[in-house]
């Protein structure tokens, strides 16, 4: 049983066991086991290192432990507290040691001694003792292994942390994988890979050239010092040229500012984004203007759906399903030879026919910036149901509260864009293409393949 290394420059032989040793040795478990041998050190230098007579050495070299003598030996030490944990411990230290012997004898190498590495797995927290070569250029496989091992802890941890799972339930489930729970802590710096990951895949290169992209908010509540507001998140929505989707950026804006979307997309144009033809918007003040500084040549359609919202929050529950009703007239899809003017008119009716009752609506009829909800109709027909609403975002907007809604407050806003950005980076429905673009006219038009 291999427990021991030789310093061929000191008189002594050095045995490494376990760091909890008290000064005189006498409760260290290797120490008892190797008494019954009358094996006994003769000091301790330091914690987890023992020096032993050299005359020792031989006593030790000439062993002969009986297959039942070893069988003794690990019983003994598997049934102390963290007595496996000590024997698997051990078990590593002598595999790397096999492994550094091998290497040094291929490479013509030699050995230089050792460094320090914590490693965890399954529960525990081993302290190795990694042995390293002259030329520096050594490293263990079964470092690698564990650190595979390590890396996909994480990565389970976070997936449950995703899911909906708050740090706690996360560390509960670990208990039972485990056998040891994890503190809140523990968890949260499991997800240090997440927050690299997520981090990189939002700053990420994105294509040239998106025909459409979609803008919409959802709010969540964040803690700010000592306070808690619901907070606005963007996500920005791209269709690729190739007919998949992807989110190019998620923004949160504490209020809404208008000033700020030009620095956002002047940011997506450095991360390589040089047109589009379509911007896709919910309510946000004066968005217009900022896409027209960075993207002169794109339309902005505001969305229909965010605007009848805003319609049914200023009329009484009795007029509701006649208001959208007529609502829904004005905003039709359906008729090919349809165009922005003619809608336009359909919203003068409304506003003058329902402003009568209420003040708020016909004013809405006056404000030319509603012309926007119309730009839909310039498009074919065909694609008018997918680009008058940010709908698309809207489904997603549904998993990000299904993922924050169990932890009630986000405790900054930089974990919150950590659980959004895991969301959106991993959601698999925009792969699925949407109907053909064809890029032959600048009013593409979207066709059914066959």
């Amino acid at each position: 049983m291999d427990v021991y290394n030789i310093d061929g420059h000191q008189p002594t032989i050095r045995l490494n066991i376990a760091a909890n040793c008290n000064a005189n040795c006498s409760n260290t478990i290797f120490v008892e086991l190797l008494k019954k041998y009358d094996i006994v050190p003769k000091k301790c230098v330091k914690p987890g290192f023992h020096n032993f007579e050299a005359k020792t050495f031989k006593k030790m070299k000439n062993l002969n432990f009986t297959q039942g003598q070893i069988n003794e030996i690990l019983v003994e030490i598997s049934e102390k507290e963290d007595g496996l944990d000590l024997l698997l411990k051990h078990a590593l230290d002598a595999l790397m040691r096999g492994e550094r012997e091998e290497y040094n004898a291929s490479m013509h190498d030699a050995s230089n001694g050792y460094r320090p590495r914590k490693t965890y797995g399954h529960g525990k927290m081993l302290e190795l003792r990694v042995p390293r070569a002259r030329n520096g250029s050594f490293y263990p496989l079964i470092l690698g292994l564990l650190r595979d091992q390590e890396e996909e802890a994480r990565k389970v941890a976070f997936t449950l942390y995703g899911a909906g799972m708050t740090t706690e339930q996360v560390g509960e489930v670990f208990g039972d994988l485990y056998g040891k729970e994890y503190s809140t802590s523990q968890v949260s710096r499991m997800f240090d890979y997440a927050r690299k990951d997520v981090a990189e895949w939002l700053l990420r290169p994105l294509e040239s050239y998106y025909p459409v992209l979609y803008i919409d908010a959802t709010f969540i509540p964040t803690r700010r010092e000592d306070h808690v507001s619901k907070e606005a998140y963007y996500t920005i929505l791209g269709v690729r040229a190739d007919r998949t989707r992807e989110v190019l950026a998620i923004v949160n804006f504490p209020t809404e500012s208008a000033s700020a979307w030009v620095d956002i997309f002047t940011e997506l144009r450095n991360r390589g984004v040089e047109s589009t033809n379509l911007v896709v918007s919910d309510s946000l003040t004066a968005v217009e203007d900022s896409v027209w500084r960075v993207y002169p040549e794109a339309e902005v359609q505001l969305c229909v759906v965010h605007l009848e919202r805003n319609v049914q929050k200023r009329v009484k529950p009795a007029d509701k399903e006649a208001v959208g009703e007529d609502f829904r007239e004005v905003f039709r899809t359906d008729d090919r030879f349809d165009d922005p003017a003619q809608g336009w008119e359909r919203w003068q009716w409304f506003t003058e026919k329902w402003g009568k009752k209420y003040p708020s609506i016909k004013s809405m009829g006056e404000n030319a910036r509603y012309k926007l909800h119309f730009t839909y109709l310039g498009f074919d027909y065909r694609i008018r149901p997918m680009i008058y609403t940010t709908n698309w975002i809207e489904r997603l907007n549904k998993d990000y509260k299904r993922t924050t809604r169990m932890r009630g407050a986000l405790p900054n806003p930089e974990a919150t864009m950590l659980l959004l950005g895991h969301v959106a980076m991993t959601r698999k429905a925009y792969l699925r293409k949407v109907p053909k673009l064809n890029h032959e006219t600048r009013k593409f038009a979207w066709q059914e393949e066959g």
